[in-house]
């Protein structure tokens, strides 16, 4: 594999993790479409730690005020906060346990991620249609709930993490870019749990052995270009321009349905 083409699958997965048009639908499609080979598990790792590490970056404001929530001069807010990214995140880490293998398996079906588009192409466009109505600041215990199981949806190919998230916070009446944000914040310790799991498979495997330079390379890379996908994205929410990304999803969906299912 050239350096090239681990700069591309780091630009690939920077891009596509933030911007609501699903990261693994669009590899998936990259692979079959393109006759690519998969990145490997080692790479996977190494362009999660790039993508977690921009939005570390530019979150790096709100996490300091979220650490010192758990000081004695941590604020109630900051500290309700905490808790509710840790009950939006219950439903990933139970949906992994219970459904990774059967999310698994979807990977290998053209079908499933154009319909998981399509999904994420609908949740775009009711969070659009929506909008006005969405003007609370204050996220509650059930919003982040539903915005934690809709990232739980996001562990099947096509659907895209950051607009079900996004969309399942606009829905519930959160103003646009509060549901943003949550949905970032909320991203870290999915973004973390994706990388340890695929370091402890490569580690269980015994393939530590790899093209450093490439992986270095697809991880710098990635990570340059998530912070440029997260700026990106939160100008989009700001501009009300989420129904482009609906009618992208919604005809790369159903391009991929129909391939799938010749």
């Amino acid at each position: 594999m050239t350096l090239l083409r681990y700069a591309i699958l780091g630009l690939i997965q920077g891009l596509t993790e933030f911007l609501p048009v699903s990261s693994s639908g669009h590899l998936v499609i990259g692979e079959r479409l393109l006759g690519l080979d998969p990145p490997g598990v080692l790479l996977e790792a190494c362009l999660h730690v790039g993508t977690l590490a921009a939005v570390l970056w530019v979150f790096r404001g709100d996490l300091v005020e979220l650490a010192r929530g758990l000081t004695r001069r941590g604020t109630i807010e900051r500290r309700k906060e905490i808790g509710l990214i840790a009950a939006g995140t219950v439903p990933i880490v139970v949906a992994g346990l219970l459904f990774r293998s059967v999310a698994d398996v979807a990977f290998s079906s053209l079908a499933i991620v154009g319909g998981g588009l399509l999904f994420t192409a609908a949740a775009l466009a009711v969070a659009e249609r929506l909008r006005a109505r969405a003007g609370r600041r204050q996220l509650r215990f059930s919003d982040a709930l539903a915005i934690g199981v809709a990232q739980a949806a996001a562990l099947f190919p096509g659907v895209s993490r950051s607009g079900t998230t996004i969309s399942a916070g606009i829905a519930g009446g959160v103003e646009p870019t509060r549901a943003t944000r949550f949905s970032f914040l909320l991203a870290i310790p999915a973004l973390v749990g994706a990388a340890l799991l695929n370091l402890w498979e490569v580690a269980s495997s015994g393939g530590w052995d790899g093209a450093w330079a490439g992986l270095a390379v697809g991880t710098v890379v990635s990570f340059l270009v998530g912070i440029a996908g997260i700026h990106a994205l939160l100008a989009i929410v700001r501009k009300s321009r989420l129904w482009v990304f609906s009618i992208y999803c919604g005809c790369v969906g159903l391009a991929a349905l129909i391939f799938g299912l010749i």
